[in-house]
């Protein structure tokens, strides 16, 4: 079985051009259950380059079908057998203003669009940067 990833290697993915902020904004909490963007902010956020992209689209997808820990390996290997979209048309970069920057070893970590690390980051000429998906087309 094929498996594909969404990870991308010294990579900066910049905020998508129509986002409506100008900083980095927390997802707010709609409900009882955390949406996309509340479950891939809290793990980036709290855990900078500890996971990659793969890890938090995988983890979002177990938590929104209530999968157990004993149903993960299985649940990964299904998930990747076919193309997955990345983290270019995650919520927070598309509507929530963070970049995500993805180190040489694919690890991630978040960055607000109103930072220094951020316009050092979209600046670097040593690593690749990429626009986060539009939201509406033009």
């Amino acid at each position: 079985m094929k498996v594909h990833t969404t990870n991308y290697q010294n990579t900066f993915i910049e905020v998508a051009e129509d986002c409506p902020l100008t900083s980095g904004e927390i997802p707010p909490v709609k409900g009882e259950n955390k949406t996309i963007a509340n479950i891939e902010f809290e793990m980036i956020s709290k855990h900078p380059y500890q996971y990659s992209s793969d890890d938090v689209l995988f983890q979002v997808f177990a938590d929104k079908n209530d999968l157990t820990k004993s149903e993960y390996t299985e649940a990964r290997e299904q998930f990747f057998s076919k193309g997955q979209a990345c983290l270019r048309a995650s919520p927070l970069t598309k509507r929530y203003g963070w970049g995500i920057h993805n180190d040489e070893s694919g690890k991630i970590a978040l960055y607000g669009m109103e930072t220094p690390e951020y316009k050092k980051l979209s600046t670097d000429k040593n690593i690749k940067a990429v626009k986060a998906v539009r939201t509406s087309r033009k």
